[in-house]
């Protein structure tokens, strides 16, 4: 298991052949949802080699958000919505942690040592941060200020592991908030519709701006109404499971989307 750190100043941490470090999928939709996905990929710069860590453990959990970027896509089609999507894996650096927060770029994950981020240098932080977290969230920010004169709701799509800490987590789904809950609420009610849903309000997270980076600064830092969605994971693991919680999310926006457009700025 091999691994660099890239520490040789002004060396790309991106090969010119490598996928890029954002994806936009139907970036002009009408929808009035912009959805984002922060942890779409399990990928690791070639440079950075495997960070240390065995395949099996690049795609658990700790790598990436396993099935939300599958969800996130069939959700952008079904609501004609613009969506981003982060290239690259949670481990090499974390597109919803703030830069100053321990797992930005963390050295450990649910126990896990993480070698490849292990004593990391100025520089070599800085290319993480230039390569892949700028760029993802200008992307956003591009998306978002073109849409400034036109109502616009920010969904942020996540999943979560059924068990943490050898506790079984019993939600199906949870929708988290950062300072304004009127969305949440909304999307919670037309989620309860469906009956046979454990529901978390504010679980299996909640949002704070010491810990979030992608609601708060996007949603509540602009004041546009907007939710993380986490969906556990035993729900995503094949195709079907993909496709109806994507269904589910669509008809749920769709019974709420006339009261929710009307709480977003004009």
């Amino acid at each position: 298991m091999a691994f660099s750190q890239s520490r040789r100043v002004g060396l790309p941490l991106l090969g010119a052949d490598e996928p890029p470090t954002v994806e936009r999928v139907n970036i002009d939709g009408g929808s009035g949802v912009v959805l984002v996905c922060d942890h779409a990929s399990n990928r690791v710069p070639q440079r950075l080699g495997d960070l240390g860590l065995d395949a099996l453990q690049l795609a658990d959990h700790i790598g990436w958000d396993p099935g939300a970027a599958e969800v996130a896509r069939r959700l952008s089609a079904q609501l004609n919505a613009p969506l981003v999507l982060s290239g690259y894996s949670r481990l090499v650096i974390d597109c919803n942690r703030p830069l100053s927060s321990p797992s930005s770029m963390p050295e450990r994950s649910a126990d896990v040592l993480i070698p490849g981020n292990q004593g990391l240098t100025p520089p070599a932080r800085e290319a993480r941060i230039e390569a892949l977290f700028r760029p993802y969230h200008q992307a956003i920010d591009d998306l978002l200020n073109g849409r400034s004169q036109r109502p616009t709701l920010l969904l942020s799509i996540h999943s979560f592991t059924p068990i943490l800490n050898g506790q079984a987590r019993p939600w199906h789904v949870g929708i988290s908030h950062g300072r304004d809950r009127r969305l949440a609420a909304l999307l919670l009610g037309a989620l309860a519709q469906e009956g046979q849903l454990t529901l978390g309000d504010n679980q299996p997270y909640s949002i704070e701006a010491g810990m979030d980076y992608t609601v708060p600064v996007h949603g509540d830092g602009r004041g546009l109404p907007s939710v993380m969605i986490e969906i556990r994971q035993d729900g995503l693991r094949t195709p079907v499971g993909v496709a109806v919680w994507a269904d589910r999310l669509a008809a749920a926006y769709r019974r709420i989307a006339a009261t929710a457009l009307a709480l977003a700025p004009p």
